[in-house]
């Protein structure tokens, strides 16, 4: 069974989904509320790579680079960016 196609992107040539093993969630609590967020280890690990000097510039390279991978409400924006600076300093200690 071919998953994949080049010509068209990374996606399943029987159902036109995204493959289940191109979907990498972790759980984070958003406003309190378990929230999945696609490929969250990725999104960290590059954003670290940056190296900005500033909590404002980081937290907002999560939420763009969050939001190329997650759908973000916009009136969540503020909440999903506290969790996933959380998550960003959870994971950097």
């Amino acid at each position: 069974m071919d998953m994949t196609n080049d010509k068209d992107g990374n996606y399943c040539t029987i159902c036109g989904g995204v493959r289940p093993d191109a979907i990498k969630i972790k759980t984070i609590l958003v406003d309190g509320k378990a929230t999945g967020i696609n490929q969250l280890e990725f999104i960290i690990s590059s954003v670290r790579d940056l190296h900005l000097d500033s909590d404002a510039a980081v937290r907002e390279e999560l939420l763009r680079r969050a939001s190329a991978f997650n759908y973000i409400p916009t009136k969540k924006r503020e909440a999903y960016g506290d969790a996933l600076m959380q998550e960003y300093r959870a994971v950097s200690e």
